[in-house]
């Protein structure tokens, strides 16, 4: 029999590895059905921006309009309205702005969402140096200051508390008296904008027109009173060239409550309305264009308020789902996606969350929500329908008290179908009272309802360009929408879970500068995790660091993501677990939670890599009890499939995962629910153990070392193993037990009736509490904790092959092509390198050798290539990680990429 100590180390480190329904529409129901396989090809989406919805989500840069216009206009958190007649405003929904008008196709399509809406894998740079701008001739424009003040003076200040640099402008909302956003209204006409300033409410309809065969602009109000002397600044213009018309702006006469309203042009080009207050509604308008004259047009305010949203998407796209015939416990059913749909619409899943009654709504990156039923049984009818866009690049969704919440980077978000015709034609800003700059990676990673009725989110933290008040934190928002409060920061891309009855809050973190292998966390009492951006002095720790639940290696969990607890589930011997989910290499792992010292401490074991899309987010579903993956790719991973949804289903085979795994004084106690092979289960032989140190450093990652400081990981091979009374415990004798940040325990043992199962686990010993054989199940025994000699691994041959494997499993192939392209990769192609040469970021360039390439296997931060020395994603160091002929074979590999 081989030596498990060398087999399981092994596999320590290797541990990795739709059909669709269309056909023409029915009119009975609408529904569109028929049959076929795989996705659409790339480039056969239509455009990203629908011409047939009214609005969506985005930042806008504007700082470089040229002289004149206000050289600080960023809007974070923008609605884009498409007007129609080439027409477009941006309403900035913190400032209660018009941060602009103009005139043209709208934006240039460089966020994430859009860049890789039809390039599957195109990344937005990091930071704020190339984001959306204008794409046409502006009009009007705004700086940073509130776009509607009340007082007797006109600001031209943000009276927002700064962000940590004050340069900032994503800062949050206004104070709730000087005014809040509330809401986006579909009507038949377009929108309506529904906010409030100094107390009163406003409606806001912004449209346009031709007039004279010229586009005309129209922004009408309907105030229900003006208790205070209020200003509504238009924007600013830069002065009339000779070669130019001028913009013509029209005020009509205010109405009903008729209080004074001026229209004033200040020196600098600014415009503003000036209302006198009053205690009655009133209704006005103000149209621009570049006519000699420029009407306003007068459309009952009450009639289109009242006017429903036509129903823009009626048809249901019918696909199915193909169930598993495996025979393990824990089985994979995939789903298929409503790709061919009558809108040429991608779909592209970041999160599902259930209704009580089993029906799901799912949220796609694009901006899209879609309502899901027939997600149970055999999954032979899974109905489709689109209920909202227009959202700014939302990951994560869910339902509290049958009411639907969705967080994009706007902030909480609570979609209503107020007219019962199956689409969301309201849009409530139901919570922005915490900041969003425009970093390209401050992504709103997630989104989960709290058991006092409050939510928890988190935001991604890698910041290039400014420090902002929340990149990184998890936060918890308040059940009424008004307050957010920092549970945790110092996070680089957090993503949660919260336990439905407890509220305990978890989170991941991505490996990175700051952070030497996947964390999973719990998030409490405002600690700091520990990541801080490149921007900031190097390694100077603004807290004292909080210590993860546990670490997991970076090759077995490249990329950690969200947490989904088994609460409610029918689930089997997971039923009210803790999974969390795994991104690069798909994957999802039970977590084993440890509460037998007073700090609480877990491991993690894989349940299930039989996924063909990179899962993000999942939920527990109410009807059936089983768990629901979706996901989509953008970030490397090994997955093949752009996106996916699917359900990991229980059969009820039986299951040799563990349900407890204690690390302790003498060794380790294992707890199975299964009765297990005697003879195997006292066999030393047939488990191994290692442990390592990681360094928390600004350096990308971190090598492993050992307890004495050198560069690897110490094996530990277990001297005894005792089976418990009940025939399904183990505890393994393991010498020298200490503290230490990471160790893997591996076994190869059978069940009673003789089936095989092989298992490893990855856990951080932050106490060892004493092992009391008779309290914990076992005869009375001494353990045998006489050292037994670690038998060697026989290195694998370094072979091309042998290389390839290695660059799959350490994620090498996420960041580095092997064709030479550079779509999606954040580092240097592979394809041609060995023999080229290679410039530095200091300046100096030399020949990609065998010597370089080594040292940058082993030291990658020692050389850096010109070109990848100011990103936030890098390279950690292999040394002590992977094996000398690992990384011969690795070498073999790239120089074979002629």
């Amino acid at each position: 029999m081989k030596t498990w100590t060398t087999v399981l180390a092994l596999a320590a480190l290797i541990a990795a590895r739709s059909r669709f329904v269309i056909a023409a529409d029915s009119p009975a129901d609408e529904s569109v059905a028929g049959e076929r396989e795989g996705r659409r090809e790339s480039g056969s989406w239509a455009d990203y921006v629908e011409t047939n919805f009214p609005f969506f989500s985005s930042v806008l840069d504007a700082r470089k309009l040229g002289a004149g216009w206000p050289a600080d206009n960023l809007t974070p958190r923008g609605v884009l309205l498409d007007l129609g007649h080439g027409c477009w405003a941006c309403f900035d929904t913190d400032l209660l702005r018009m941060s602009a008008v103009w005139c043209g196709k709208g934006v240039s399509p460089v966020s994430m969402s859009q860049g890789s809406y039809h390039v599957a894998g195109e990344k937005a740079p990091e930071g704020q140096g190339k984001l959306p701008q204008i794409v046409g001739t502006p009009w009007l424009a705004n700086g940073i200051y509130p776009g509607w003040q009340a007082g007797d003076a006109m600001s031209l200040a943000d009276a927002r508390e700064p962000a940590p640099d004050p340069s900032e402008p994503g800062r949050g909302p206004l104070s709730p008296s000087a005014g809040r956003f509330k809401a986006v209204r579909l009507t038949r006409d377009g929108v309506c904008l529904e906010y409030e300033v100094a107390g009163a409410l406003v409606n806001e309809w912004v449209e346009a027109r031709t007039e004279r065969e010229q586009p005309v602009v129209q922004r009408r109000f309907r105030l229900e009173r003006a208790p205070r002397p209020l200003w509504l600044v238009l924007g600013r213009r830069p002065a009339r060239r000779a070669d130019q018309p001028d913009l013509t702006i029209t005020l009509s006469a205010p109405v009903y409550g008729r209080p004074g309203a001026a229209l004033l042009q200040e020196p600098d080009g600014l415009r503003a309305v000036r209302l006198q207050p009053g205690e009655k509604p009133v209704e006005f308008s103000v149209a621009m264009g570049f006519g000699p004259s420029v009407k306003t047009w007068d459309r009952s305010a009450d009639a289109r308020a009242r006017a429903p949203a036509a129903t823009r998407w009626p048809q249901i796209v019918t696909t199915r789902g193909n169930t598993s015939a495996m025979s393990n416990a824990y089985v994979v059913d995939n789903i298929a996606l409503p790709l061919e749909n009558p809108w040429k619409r991608n779909v592209r899943l970041a999160d599902i969350a259930f209704f009580p009654d089993g029906r799901a709504a799912a949220v796609t990156f694009d901006g899209d929500v879609w309502m899901i039923s027939g997600l149970g049984g055999d999954l032979s009818e899974i109905r489709w329908r689109r209920f909202a866009s227009g959202l700014h690049e939302p990951l994560s969704l869910c339902v509290r008290a049958e009411e639907l919440f969705v967080f994009d980077r706007n902030g909480i978000w609570r979609l209503r179908d107020t007219d019962g015709n199956g689409e969301a034609d309201v849009h409530e800003l139901f919570s922005n009272a915490f900041a969003q700059t425009a970093e390209t990676r401050e992504f709103a990673t997630g989104i989960r309802p709290a058991p006092d009725g409050s939510f928890v989110i988190s935001k991604g933290g890698q910041q290039s360009s400014t420090i902002g008040k929340h990149n990184g934190s998890v936060l918890r928002v308040s059940a009424d929408g008004r307050a957010a409060t920092v549970l945790g920061w110092g996070l680089r891309m957090p993503f949660i879970g919260v336990h439905p009855r407890t509220g305990l809050v978890t989170a991941s973190d991505q490996q990175g500068h700051y952070v030497p292998a996947t964390p999973l966390h719990i998030v409490r009492d405002r600690q700091f995790y520990g990541f801080i951006s490149l921007l900031l002095p190097r390694e100077q720790y603004p807290a004292p660091i909080a210590d993860p639940l546990t670490w997991i290696p970076h090759p077995i969990n490249a990329s950690g993501v969200a947490q989904v607890w088994l609460a409610g589930a029918k689930m089997g011997p997971l039923n009210d677990a803790l999974i969390h989910i795994g991104y690069y290499r798909p994957e999802i792992f039970a977590v084993l939670l440890n509460r037998r010292a007073p700090r609480m401490q877990a491991a993690v074991v894989s349940v299930t890599r039989d996924f063909e899309f990179a899962p993000l987010n999942g939920a527990v579903n109410p009807k059936d009890g089983q768990l629901y993956l979706a996901g989509f790719q953008i970030w490397g991973t090994e997955a093949k499939q752009v996106s996916g949804l699917a359900r990991v289903r229980y059969t009820g085979a039986p299951c040799a995962l563990p349900r407890e795994m204690i690390p302790m004084d003498k060794g380790i106690l294992l707890r199975f629910d299964a009765a297990l092979d005697a003879q195997k289960a006292i066999d030393p032989a047939n488990f191994s153990a290692e442990r390592w140190n990681y360094q928390r450093t600004a350096n990308y990652g971190s090598p492993h070392f050992k307890l004495d400081g050198s560069k690897g990981q110490e094996a530990m091979p277990p001297s005894s193993a005792y089976l418990a009374k009940d025939g399904r415990s183990v505890f393994v004798g393991v010498p020298d037990m200490k503290r230490v940040m990471q160790m893997r325990l591996g076994w190869a043992l059978a069940t009673s009736d003789g089936a095989n199962f092989e298992q490893n686990a990855y856990f951080t010993p932050y106490e060892l509490v004493r092992f009391d054989p008779a309290a914990e199940g076992f005869e009375s025994l001494t353990v045998n904790l006489t050292p037994r000699m670690a038998r060697a691994a026989a290195p694998a041959p370094a072979t091309v092959a042998e290389g390839k494997r290695v660059a799959e499993l350490m994620g090498c192939v996420a960041c580095h092509s092997v064709d030479g392209s550079t779509l999606g990769k954040v580092g240097p192609t592979w394809k041609g390198l060995f023999g080229s040469e290679v410039a530095f970021a200091d300046g100096s360039k030399t020949v990609a050798d065998e010597t370089y390439l080594r040292e940058s296997i082993k030291e990658p931060a020692a050389k850096v290539v010109r070109g990848f020395d100011k990103s936030d994603t890098g390279m950690p160091s292999y040394e002590g990680v992977i094996s000398d002929s690992q990384i011969e074979a690795l070498l073999l590999y790239i120089k074979s990429l002629r």
